[in-house]
C-alpha cells in the first residue's frame, strides 16, 4: 500500500456512511503554531444546551465562525457566527485541498482536559448541508473518538492525534452516533475544529 496515495484514506466505517480519517495533516510547528493562536484569538464561551427543558453550562468551551454572520441552531440553542479569523481561513484552504470539500463555517470545541468529552450524538441540523461533509481537526492532546451505529449498536473507534484530520460524510450522520468519551489519562487540553456547511437558504 502506499502510504502517502490518497487512495491509501479508506472508510473507517464498515457500513451505512463515509468517515474518511487523513491521520496527521499538519506538522508539529504548524499544530504548535494554530493551538497557541487559536488559544489566545479564538472567543472561546461554555457551551449551553436545553435538556429536558433545563438549561445546561458545560465545562467545555465552544466558539461559532463563519464566512458570514448567520445563525445556528443545535441542542435548542441558538449561536450568531463570528466572521473567520485569518488562521481560521487558513487552515480552512488546507482542509478544502486535502478532503475535496468546500465549507463556510467552523464549531469549535475547546476540551479543558480528558474530564471534558460529548456524549453519544448525531449533526443533523437542518442548516446543516444534507449528507454534507464535516471536516474535524484535532490539535493538542490526543483523544479517542468512538462510533455507535444506531440500529445494530456497532462500535469504532479511532484515535484523533494532533494535527489529523478525520471528515465525515454521506449517510454518517444518518445512520450513526459519534462521541467523544472522558478519560481521566489525558490531563491536557484539545481544541477541535468542525468545518461545516451551512445551507444559507434555509
Amino acid at each position: 500500500m502506499d502510504l502517502f496515495s490518497t487512495d491509501s484514506i479508506t472508510n473507517i466505517l464498515p457500513f451505512d456512511g463515509v468517515t474518511n480519517y487523513y491521520g496527521i495533516i499538519l506538522d508539529k510547528k504548524q499544530c504548535d503554531f494554530y493551538y497557541q493562536e487559536l488559544m489566545k484569538t479564538i472567543l472561546w464561551k461554555n457551551d449551553e444546551a436545553i435538556i429536558f427543558g433545563k438549561k445546561i453550562i458545560t465545562k467545555r468551551k465552544v466558539a461559532w465562525y463563519g464566512a458570514s454572520e448567520f445563525s445556528y441552531t443545535y441542542s435548542k440553542v441558538t449561536k450568531t457566527a463570528t466572521l473567520f479569523t485569518k488562521e481560521l481561513l487558513a487552515l480552512k484552504e488546507i482542509i478544502e485541498k486535502e478532503s475535496g470539500e468546500t465549507y463556510n463555517s467552523c464549531l469549535l470545541n475547546l476540551y479543558h482536559s480528558g474530564a471534558e468529552g460529548m456524549a453519544y450524538h448525531s449533526d443533523g441540523e437542518k442548516m446543516l448541508k444534507k449528507n454534507g461533509a464535516i471536516a474535524s481537526l484535532s490539535l493538542g492532546a490526543a483523544r479517542t473518538f468512538s462510533f455507535k451505529h444506531k440500529e445494530n449498536k456497532q462500535r469504532i473507534d479511532v484515535i484523533l492525534e494532533n494535527g489529523s484530520l478525520l471528515v465525515m460524510k454521506k449517510g454518517t450522520q444518518t445512520n450513526w452516533l459519534h462521541r467523544l468519551p472522558p478519560t481521566k489519562k489525558v490531563t491536557t487540553p484539545r481544541i477541535n475544529l468542525t468545518f461545516r456547511k451551512i445551507e444559507l437558504n434555509n
